[in-house]
């Protein structure tokens, strides 16, 4: 697996697992009826954010990440980022690569610290997987997030110092 800059002609790649994460509604506060146009739009970011995908040895992509400025201005000293790793390739690795690529670009473009803003309580995985990369919950916002199935989950605001 290699990562590298996504070009626009990876949008249909990115689009399919994009669509199936966002429409489950279980792991991003994303509406569950974006249009594709909707999703290129949030997803593929120009300077100062970056976005990336991980692909195999025949180009197949596996994974997408975006990152950004968590705000502009004064808060413009903190990145933030996001990550989808399509389904039917989760388990392999690729999620901890993407997090491990955007600390290393965040450090290398002198942020001072990376932010994710709503991390869903509920996704264990994710929670496990940004706490192994040195993440630390740093509050949560309780019943933060509506589960598809109508009960609620906190939504962690998690921090890590470059």
């Amino acid at each position: 697996m290699r990562i590298r800059d996504a070009e626009p002609a990876d949008w249909p790649a990115i689009w399919p697992f994009f669509r199936t994460i966002t429409a489950a509604g279980d792991t991003y506060a994303y509406p569950r009826d974006l249009t594709s146009e909707q999703g290129r739009e949030g997803w593929m970011l120009s300077a100062p954010g970056r976005t990336v995908v991980a692909v195999d040895e025949d180009g197949t992509v596996l994974g997408s990440a975006k990152m950004n400025p968590n705000q502009g201005g004064g808060g413009s000293h903190v990145a933030s980022a996001s990550y989808m790793v399509a389904p039917e390739h989760a388990g392999r690795g690729i999620g901890r690569a993407l997090g491990e690529h955007t600390l290393a670009w965040a450090r290398a473009e002198g942020y001072r610290g990376m932010q994710f803003n709503a991390v869903v309580e509920a996704n264990v995985r994710a929670v496990a997987l940004w706490r192994s990369l040195g993440f630390e919950v740093i509050g949560t916002v309780p019943e933060g997030f509506r589960l598809p199935d109508g009960s609620y989950t906190g939504l962690h605001v998690m921090y890590q110092a470059l």
